[in-house]
């Protein structure tokens, strides 16, 4: 037996491991790392403006010429209602002014949110091969134009209803996030509850329900759980949070020792800081916007009014104020570069399954 599979020929890439795109973490440098090892380095571009997504892709493809993905931020575009997004703000300047932050309001008018379908020339002309997407369903005429461009689509979903969905509109491979995934949730079906599905359920039911290649997300973190993964019938597996102290993540230092410190319980799934589902490490700024009791606004209108908390945490290294994503397994993450976490990965699963 040897890795490759229905997934590695469709993708093009030795070995089917996918880095995942976690924005204000992953660098050109870490996707590059990825792909000149093999797998498939993962680029999040979603909410960048298309000159700034350019250039992203610009810096990826000059430090690698392998195949390389890069990942969409699919949701609708929110209306802006000034008076509500003020008044939210000075919430947040309390909690600031409380514990000595410096909050530079965000001007609101001059809030500018990006459509994916704003960065979809570019991908093409870029001739990226593959897009990955979250946070929503990209458009039909979307999902024609990048197939006509020989690009293959990647979709997020945390529920099987979402898998045969995002079959049922074309879409070329699946990732099935489990509940212990780091990050925002790929949630995109709002008329059920939240799905809270761990890896270990959502896996073989998700391959049982669709035909195209799945992925697995969540937990993800060594030789041992691509091996689970596989054997659940996953073709392939997405990796966030062992990257998270890699060498090329923008990770501050104290993000980084809290993912090394951090326990197996102390992750929680919070809206608290984008208004949007997602995991990460507790600190105190979640614990302060919790205490509010929001009726949160649609993302990523928080997310933008906590942008000068956030930079100003992190640039004092004060990890109480700032995202700290991570997954239930973050504390196994390596402090290493990219291409050494990338290859004990291999070495591990292949020690597991006897592929060499």
């Amino acid at each position: 037996m040897n890795w490759t599979n229905d997934l590695t020929q469709l993708l093009k890439i030795k070995y089917p491991i996918i880095q995942a795109p976690m924005l204000g973490v992953t660098t050109p440098e870490m996707v590059a790392a990825v792909s000149n090892e093999g797998g498939l380095g993962s680029l999040p571009v979603g909410l960048q403006s298309p000159e700034k997504a350019l250039e992203l892709i610009r810096k990826t493809k000059s430090l690698t010429a392998k195949p390389f993905a890069v990942n969409l931020f699919a949701h609708d575009l929110p209306e802006i209602d000034p008076a509500a997004i003020s008044e939210l703000q000075d919430r947040l300047l309390v909690i600031a002014r409380e514990h000595g932050l410096d909050y530079n309001p965000v001007e609101i008018e001059k809030i500018r949110h990006y459509s994916y379908r704003e960065q979809i020339e570019i991908i093409i002309a870029e001739h990226v091969p593959v897009v990955s997407f979250t946070f929503g369903v990209i458009d039909q005429e979307s999902i024609r134009r990048f197939h006509e461009a020989g690009i293959l689509l990647i979709g997020t979903a945390t529920s099987v209803r979402e898998a045969q969905h995002l079959e049922s509109i074309g879409i070329d491979v699946i990732t099935a996030q489990g509940i212990e995934a780091g990050g925002h949730r790929g949630t995109f079906l709002f008329d059920e509850p939240l799905p809270q599905v761990g890896s270990m359920s959502l896996i073989p039911q998700v391959t049982d329900q669709v035909k195209v290649p799945v992925l697995a997300a969540g937990g993800i973190m060594d030789g041992r759980s691509i091996k689970a993964a596989m054997i659940l019938g996953a073709l392939g597996v997405q990796v966030g949070s062992a990257f998270l102290r890699s060498d090329e993540s923008l990770g501050i230092d104290v993000y980084k020792d809290a993912v090394a410190d951090s326990a197996d319980t102390e992750t929680v799934l919070t809206r608290a800081f984008s208004g949007r589902w997602a995991r990460g490490i507790r600190n105190t700024f979640h614990d302060e916007v919790e205490k509010l009791n929001l009726d949160y606004p649609a993302y990523p209108l928080l997310n933008d009014l906590t942008v000068p908390m956030r930079t100003a945490s992190q640039k004092s290294q004060n990890k109480e104020f700032t995202t700290l994503w991570a997954g239930q397994s973050a504390r196994l993450a390596k402090s290493k570069s990219s291409a050494e976490i990338f290859r004990d990965l291999v070495i591990e699963t292949e020690e597991l399954l006897k592929l060499k």
